[in-house]
């Protein structure tokens, strides 16, 4: 079996007297779609604001390609190869569809420049669904459309591994299925993706290994039918009266 790519060992998360994420082990290969799934509340995106360098650890070790990254500043991490999404959609707003994306490819993993990157902002414009949106302003574009700029973004950097925030949230169904079949295709291409997720749909179709978070801690792993079929978990969900 290939070694990990991204590997958390004993990942924890204080505020004060809160534990956010209670020492958290698992581990991605390369070309793994993992789901971090749980219900609200239970660290999933704190996890991936720790990998990411958002937050700093309070315990334990991240490692990227065997290489120690917890403690390292955000930017180190993004430049190491580390690209993510967030839950609220983060773009910057005085540029156009165009340039966020070739902050991307400036400031990420695989720093392009010049015509190189705006050759890449170009190619990602079409890969994420943007024909014709290069040059608007993404104050004009839709829900949906501010997602693809972001995640174009995180793509322009060439990540070694992708971290998507509940990319899915907020979009009708037919976006909603516009969306898993672009993450679907990401995928497809040999993507190392984490991304936490509460459509179950999107984690069937998409994910490897599922890794199952309730109350900062991990309470399964798995592949999708193992960990959504646990009764642990689906007490987590529903609770012990539904269970």
């Amino acid at each position: 079996m290939s070694e990990a790519v991204l590997s958390l060992r004993g990942v924890t998360k204080r505020f004060g007297g809160l534990i956010a994420v209670n020492t958290i082990d698992f581990q991605v290969r390369p070309g793994q779609v993992v789901g971090l799934i749980g219900p609200n509340g239970s660290g999933k995106s704190t996890t991936l604001n720790l990998i990411s360098g958002a937050l700093p650890l309070t315990e334990g070790e991240i490692h990227l390609r065997g290489s120690t990254i917890s403690g390292l500043r955000a930017d180190k991490i993004a430049r190491r190869g580390i690209s993510r999404t967030f839950q609220l959609v983060r773009l910057l707003p005085s540029m156009t569809v165009e340039q966020n994306i070739i902050a991307g490819a400036v400031f990420g993993h695989r720093r392009r420049w010049g015509a190189e990157a705006r050759q890449e902002a170009a190619r990602l414009v079409e890969r994420v669904g943007l024909v014709g949106k290069g040059n608007m302003a993404v104050g004009q574009l839709t829900y949906i459309d501010t997602k693809r700029v972001e995640l174009a973004r995180a793509l322009a950097s060439d990540p070694t591994v992708l971290l998507l925030d509940e990319w899915l949230a907020g979009l009708n169904p037919t976006e909603l299925q516009v969306g898993i079949d672009l993450i679907h295709s990401l995928r497809d291409e040999g993507r190392t993706i984490v991304l936490v997720e509460h459509v179950m749909d999107a984690i069937r179709s998409l994910c490897d290994y599922c890794v199952v978070m309730s109350s900062g801690a991990k309470i399964a792993e798995g592949t999708p039918s193992q960990v959504l079929s646990d009764p642990e978990v689906i007490r987590a969900y529903l609770g012990d009266d539904d269970a």
